[in-house]
This record gives C-alpha cells, sequence and structure tokens, in this order.
C-alpha cells in the first residue's frame, strides 16, 4: 500500500513539474524580431528657382533664364542631386551651369560635345568650366555615336537643341555625326535602366523632310519619336512648355525675326528596366 502510495505521488509530482513548466513556456513571450534596417531616405527635390538665383551665376546666363524656361525644364527633366548627367551637346554651357548645380557636389555632368564644334563655343566653355569653376563637370569631346560613357552609368540624359543636327551636313562641314539609329542605341547604352532621356529641339513642319536639320536648323517632332520609339525608349511625358503657334515653321532658327523664339518640342523618354 506503502509504495503504491509513492509510486501515484511520483507520478503526480512529475506531472505538476511538466504542467509548470508548460505555464511557464506560455507566460514567456517571444523575442520580437530584429528591427528591419530603414531604407535610405531619397533626396529632396532641389529648389530650381533658388539655383537660378545663386549670386555667382555669369550675368550673360541669367539673361537668358526667361525664355529658355529653365526652372520647369529643370523639375521636367527630373535632376535630382547625386545624378550622373550626361549632357548631349552642351555648347557654350548655359545649362551645364545649372545642371551641376542641381546635381550637387556628389553628383556628375558629362559635357559633351563635338572638337569640331569647339571653335562656336570656346569663349563661352572657359567661362563656364574653366579654372575649376564646376568642379563636378567633365569635358568630352566626341560625336555622337561615341559616347564616353560605360554601360548603364548614366540617370539622365540631355539633348537640348540637338537632334537635328544628325542631319546637318553642308551646313555643318559634312561632319560624320554619326547614324541616328546608331546614336540613339549609343544612348540606350550609357543610360541605366529606368533613366530618362529628355531632348529639346526647334520643331519642323509636320512631316517635313530630316533634311530641315540642315537647311533651318529644325526637326519634325516625329522622326525623333520614331528613332526613341526604336531603340525601346518609352514615353514618360511629352510638354508644350516651350511651343510657340506664332512659329510658322519656315525660317531658319538664327533668322532674327524668330530667333530665341521658336517653337520646340519636349519630350522625356525612359529606358525599361
Amino acid at each position: 500500500m506503502t509504495a503504491n502510495l509513492w509510486k501515484i505521488a511520483g507520478v503526480s509530482l512529475v506531472a505538476l513539474v511538466a504542467a509548470a513548466a508548460c505555464n511557464e513556456a506560455a507566460e514567456t513571450p517571444a523575442p520580437a524580431p530584429a528591427p528591419e534596417a530603414a531604407a535610405p531616405a531619397a533626396p529632396a527635390t532641389p529648389d530650381y528657382a533658388a539655383l537660378l538665383a545663386q549670386p555667382d551665376r555669369l550675368p550673360a546666363d541669367t539673361a537668358r533664364d526667361a525664355s529658355r524656361k529653365s526652372v520647369e525644364v529643370l523639375a521636367f527633366s527630373k535632376i535630382m542631386p547625386g545624378q550622373t548627367v550626361f549632357e548631349m551637346e552642351a555648347g557654350g554651357g548655359y545649362f551645364t551651369d545649372l545642371l551641376s548645380r542641381a546635381v550637387g557636389p556628389t553628383g556628375k555632368v558629362i559635357m559633351q560635345g563635338p572638337k569640331e564644334f569647339e571653335s562656336f563655343y570656346k569663349a563661352d566653355i572657359d567661362a563656364h568650366v574653366g579654372n575649376n569653376r564646376l568642379p563636378n563637370v567633365t569635358v568630352s569631346q566626341t560625336m555622337f555615336d561615341k559616347l564616353e560613357a560605360p554601360d548603364a552609368s548614366v540617370d539622365v540624359v540631355t539633348w537640348f537643341q540637338g537632334p537635328h543636327e544628325l542631319y546637318c551636313k553642308k551646313e555643318c562641314g559634312d561632319l560624320p555625326m554619326g547614324e541616328p539609329t546608331a546614336v540613339f542605341a549609343e544612348i540606350s547604352r550609357i543610360l541605366k535602366p529606368g533613366g530618362y532621356f529628355v531632348i529639346i529641339d526647334h520643331a519642323a513642319a509636320p512631316g517635313a523632310p530630316t533634311t530641315t536639320g540642315n537647311d533651318l536648323h529644325r526637326i519634325d517632332p516625329m522622326q525623333v519619336k520614331a528613332l526613341a520609339t526604336a531603340a525601346n525608349f518609352a514615353l514618360d511625358e511629352e510638354s508644350s512648355l516651350l511651343a510657340n503657334a506664332a512659329d510658322d515653321h519656315t525660317k531658319g532658327v538664327f533668322d532674327d525675326s524668330i530667333r530665341g523664339k521658336t517653337d520646340q518640342f519636349l519630350l522625356r523618354y525612359r529606358k525599361p528596366g
């Protein structure tokens, strides 16, 4: 009898210990998961108007701000701090200066133009980038089908008032600007997937032949759109910001009656990916 009691007591004790362990496990909260690392904050959109107001800009540039509608163009181009921008046919550097300020010290601007065009702009180029005035800008002198940038290394490519040059032959000295399809493929090569390609040019009349690129320094927007589509760019937005309905498209862009007031188209394409 006593032995049986001890057996029963032993079994009960084991059950009590097990039950206590279960209760303790149930009452102990599971450890909280480790917090996920916060994603880095996206850079703030620059105050483009404030960039234009900076006192060290060149007086010749500030005089052109209104006609260029630069605040709106920069915003349309989605230029952000830290980006690498490849500026095709940068000319004397009006937009180079603004792009340099918009991308900031952590960004980079590649100021491209054919060596053969340098004589038209040398004084302006020197005024903008000479003496390391814009330290985040490098100058690249190549034709349009040989862009100096690694594959998928650029956030934004701009080509302001430029694509018509591909058809500027005799007027531009019969230079080998590059076969248009190859040029647009080269732009795609250097642009990152998801990056933007922003185009401004002087509009020719709808249906006009590409020879207007030589004769009037204009181009039918549909010619440019066809090249961009063939290069697998996706149209992201089109703007009438620089349009001028009073321009009848019959005069060359250097004609005094229309110079600085031409009807211009503004396109932003995106590289898929």
